[in-house]
């Protein structure tokens, strides 16, 4: 193996890639075909000769001669395999098409009888059961310790999301190696998708299992790993369950769950017309909140094994759970914001802090821990019907929020935007940032989207596969198939948006005339956020919204004029069109039907 010096020069420096002489040439490489050779661009500039004529020979130069992989993230973990990611010339050198058809799009694989498959197979490899896609795995079984594993990326069969990625696809190989080795240094090696690397990021902070202490002969077993998932599945609660699932075998054809049957903790689409006072305001402007859902799942306990069914149990908020409880009496005019300190606010201004569409709830209805916490804490009582608790439980996702937030905000730092800036420096700061540097605002983008995409598979729904309700699908194999977490995450995230509404119109009597997940929006006579934030000497109201670019505080998201916002509604005879969704840009392209 020789190297080469780099095609270009890097425009900035590499990730660190750790002392570990097994991995020296970092986590991956982006394989090119150039003039007759192949060429492996990786971290920091360096490019490797490649001498594997096929794509078996290609596994076997990955494993035993490039010195690619990662280390552990968790002392009881694995390293991580090599990633190959395979340009389009790469692609027709090892006989694979550059391009996938309609009918292998649809498959997410090429067929099993593809002349490369064959010759993977006859070189004893294997392939997962999602088949050779855009993410790819090939292996041999573990012998003991040993891994024999290596991840394949086809930028041009869309491995990368251009809703997360941008155009990294069409990125120059050296290029695509900086950001994609920038994502393994500051998250993990991919593994798929950002949504797949979210959910693969908790498994590796929190391993399923560990090295036993030796016994009496000095030998070790695996055991189970404290604080972790574990290695089988276990059953979510009948409200838990999402319809087609096979505890919902029993039921009706077309039936429709009520509050009462199912757990419905959904982020916010909310939206109200302007008040005659608000429509006298000149601007509408839109605040967001920074990573909401790593901010939701901070600190957060959650259940790490199966349900326990309580009939009639006394309400506790450290006890992970989904509660049969009625909030309908819980009255948002008078609310207590502190100890001791009560609120006198118009709740026909407020979203009810108990339903994804702000509705105020009508009766009996299943909600997560923080839900009903929060109901305590507006200054009610609450006597659960029945409940499913988890006793065993724990903050099984603080390493994951602390491993992302630090991506983001290391990343956001590399952009110019750092942490505690004062408030008009920190809006200056996020102004045009992504073009600073094009490619750090795509790593970004990605990091968001593992936040996302990872509490959003905690409860992946079936994916084809001639699939059936009522039957299990693939998903459901996983200890990682959690709709109980997504769950708590989301009901946390929802609630801690209400506290911030409510803490800001207490004080200012100020309400939002839209929320959606993590964006509000107020009517204000100026077009920055600080023509209605309560800032006093710099100093933000405690418990509100706070300028800033850490998780849970909030940036600017973008301001029209209110004569937009009811010229809109006007055009699409919508009255309850939700203008935080176009806040941003202000197009709007079609109705808005709350999809």
């Amino acid at each position: 193996m020789s190297r080469r010096p780099p095609a270009g020069p890097a425009r900035t420096a590499a990730p660190a890639v750790g002392a570990d002489p097994r991995f020296e040439n970092g986590p991956l490489a982006v394989v090119e075909a150039v003039e007759g050779q192949v060429l492996a661009y990786c971290v920091g500039g360096l490019v490797l000769d490649v001498p594997a004529k096929s794509l078996p020979a290609l596994v076997e130069w990955a494993l035993r001669e490039a010195r690619l992989g990662q280390p552990k993230l968790s002392g009881s973990g694995k390293d991580a395999d090599p990633l190959l990611v395979l340009t389009e010339a790469a692609l027709e050198r090892y006989g694979l098409p550059v391009a996938l058809t309609g009918e292998e799009r649809l498959a997410g694989r090429i067929p099993e009888g593809h002349k490369v498959i064959k010759q993977l197979t006859r070189a004893n490899w294997q392939l997962t059961k999602r088949g050779f896609g855009p993410w790819g795995r090939v292996y041999r079984p573990a012998q003991g310790s040993e891994r024999s594993c290596v991840q394949v990326c086809i930028p041009s069969w869309d491995a990368l999301d251009t809703r997360h990625w941008a155009d990294a696809a069409q990125l120059e190989p050296a290029d695509l190696a900086r950001l994609l080795g920038l994502y393994a240094s500051r998250v993990m090696t991919p593994r798929g998708s950002t949504a797949v690397t979210g959910l693969e990021l908790m498994t590796a902070l929190h391993p399923p299992t560990r090295a036993s202490r030796p016994d009496a002969a000095g030998k070790r077993y695996s055991e189970h790993n404290p604080g972790s998932l574990g290695r089988d599945p276990v059953d979510c609660a009948p409200c838990e369950a999402p319809d087609g699932h096979p505890l919902l075998a029993g039921l009706p054809r077309f039936h429709q769950r009520t509050p009462a049957e199912v757990l419905m903790e959904e982020a916010y689409d909310w939206a109200r017309p302007l008040t005659d006072t608000e429509c006298l305001h000149s601007h509408l402007v839109g605040i967001d909140v920074n990573m909401a859902f790593a901010a939701g799942a901070n600190g957060l306990t959650v259940g790490l094994g199966g349900p326990e069914h309580v009939r009639q149990p006394v309400f506790d908020a450290k006890l992970p759970g989904s509660w049969l409880v009625d909030l309908s009496h819980v009255d948002l005019s008078r609310v207590q914001v502190a100890k001791d300190t009560w609120a006198h606010l118009d709740a026909s201004l407020l979203p009810s802090p108990f339903t994804p569409g702000g509705e105020r709830p009508t009766g009996p209805a299943w909600y997560a821990t923080p839900t009903v916490a929060y109901a305590v804490e507006l200054g009610y009582d609450v006597h659960p019907v029945e409940a499913y608790v988890r006793r065993d439980n724990g903050r099984y996702l603080d390493a994951w929020y602390q491993r992302l937030r630090d991506a983001y905000l290391t990343t956001m730092a590399d952009l110019g935007v750092h942490a505690d800036l004062p408030p008009q420096e920190f809006l200056a700061a996020m102004d045009g940032y992504r073009h600073r540097d094009p490619r750090l605002a795509t790593l970004v983008s990605a990091i968001k989207a593992t936040v996302k995409g990872g509490i959003g598979k905690l409860r992946e729904r079936p994916r084809g596969e001639g699939w059936k309700p009522g039957q299990p699908w693939r998903a459901l194999a996983r200890p990682t198939w959690r709709p109980d977490i997504r769950a708590a995450v989301i009901s946390r995230t929802r609630i801690n948006m209400h506290r911030k509404i409510v803490k800001h119109a207490a004080f200012t009597g100020q309400y939002p005339v839209a929320v959606l997940s993590d964006c509000a929006v107020y009517a204000c006579d100026g077009p920055s956020p600080l023509d209605f934030l309560p800032y006093r000497d710099g100093k933000p109201l405690p418990g509100g919204f706070k300028l800033g670019i850490n998780p849970g505080l909030v940036k600017h998201e973008g301001t029209q004029s209110v004569l937009w916002g009811e010229g809109v509604r006007e055009q699409f005879d919508a009255p309850g069109l939700n203008l935080a969704r176009y806040i941003k840009d202000g197009t709007v392209t079609h109705t808005d039907n709350g999809e």
